[in-house]
């Protein structure tokens, strides 16, 4: 299968994939998709008809009387172009394709031994995770990864994923790792699929400071800002985006190796599009049953909208602007609040004798001992 699907079809296999949830509007997804109510009426159509978007399977005709031949010739064949995928993945793959006779994945395992083409001493590894989201949206995980060569100069992929249902909702490659460049990408994330409840990403720039003092940068001011909470993992501990991580495991292993030669970023991007529609909608997942994360996956209710209600906070909170070096003045002192909140609205709650709490718009930012030297 070539990498070069045509992502058409796979932004239209989303869209009605999404217009077939319970009381999701057409005509939200028509705007978030940036197409007209006729147009999205039309995918629709055709797709009920068969029309248009039958070329989401590439499997052969199915036979009750295929020959064990075959059967042997499909999975060689889908082995070859999916070289990371074990009997496991390529038996429930198949299933889910609807082709018979359905080899169990001991078998598939005994046929690609038999052609050479398992590796003896492989073992399929299980991905144990540790917590998950309680719903879709609950929270999205978001790392870089990189840097990644081509002919004309490195470039980087910007992973986002859903942690509930592994959903990757963005794969970005891009020339840099900067927050204009990023803020770009999640952008149009929120506007395909809307606004995470959190989003959990590590330490370092550009979406943290690696400053324990103040961790918080522009980038996750302008989170917070829209309405999303911006949550770091421990330092050093790159497990706590153990979900994420392991999408970037599967990518090198799917795409990136064994190395291409990759002419041009754009090259890998067309590459990474298709690659993306073939994670989310048809490779199967382990830890979804073997489900693709699509089948878990519905799109938050919480719109996109580049048009900001100014901050307010409730008449009991103490209300201080951010100075440019990150100070707000309080009680005679000066305090660190951090410089991504300059010329910014911040609160002030009290929650002990001498303990108050710095928050902007929803989220605590810092907190200030009044009976501490540090400030």
């Amino acid at each position: 299968m070539s990498w070069r699907e045509c992502t058409v079809v796979s932004e239209r296999k989303e869209f009605v994939l999404f217009a077939g949830l319970k009381d999701r509007s057409v005509s939200d997804l028509c705007r978030r998709f940036g197409v007209s109510r006729v147009t999205g009426y039309k995918w629709l159509l055709r797709d009920r008809v068969g029309e248009g978007l039958a070329d989401r399977s590439r499997r052969p005709h199915s036979s009750p009387a295929r020959t064990a031949e075959a059967t042997e010739t499909l999975v060689c064949r889908l082995r070859q172009e999916h070289p990371a995928w074990g009997g496991r993945k390529l038996h429930h793959y198949l299933r889910r394709e609807g082709v018979q006779p359905l080899p169990s994945p001991s078998t598939v395992n005994n046929i690609l031994r038999r052609h050479g083409l398992l590796d003896p001493e492989r073992r399929e590894a299980r991905d144990w995770q540790r917590f998950e989201a309680e719903a879709a949206n609950r929270l999205w995980q978001m790392d870089f990864k990189g840097p990644i060569e081509t002919q004309a100069g490195p470039c980087h992929a910007l992973t986002v994923l859903d942690d509930y249902s592994r959903f990757n909702l963005c794969l970005g490659i891009c020339p840099d790792q900067r927050r204009d460049t990023v803020q770009t990408q999640l952008t149009h994330a929120f506007e395909r699929y809307g606004l995470p409840d959190c989003l959990l990403c590590d330490n370092g720039p550009p979406w943290g400071s690696g400053y324990a003092g103040q961790p918080f940068t522009r980038l996750a001011a302008w989170l917070i800002r829209r309405g999303i909470a911006v949550s770091h993992g421990r330092p050093y501990h790159p497990q706590t985006q153990g979900k994420d991580e392991r999408f970037h495991l599967t990518l090198s292993l799917e795409l990136l190796k064994p190395p291409p030669v990759w002419h041009h970023p754009d090259e890998l991007a067309t590459a990474a599009r298709s690659w993306r529609e073939l994670y989310n909608h048809r490779r199967p997942h382990e830890a979804l049953g073997n489900e693709p994360p699509a089948s878990r996956y519905s799109p938050s209710r919480r719109a996109y909208s580049p048009l900001l209600e100014p901050i307010e906070y409730p008449p009991a909170d103490l209300k201080r602007i951010v100075q440019q070096d990150g100070h707000i003045s309080f009680r005679g002192r000066q305090y660190l609040v951090g410089r991504a909140f300059a010329s910014e609205p911040v609160a002030l709650r009290a929650v002990g004798d001498g303990l108050w709490e710095v928050y902007y718009c929803f989220q605590r930012v810092s907190r200030i001992d009044l009976s501490s030297a540090n400030v």
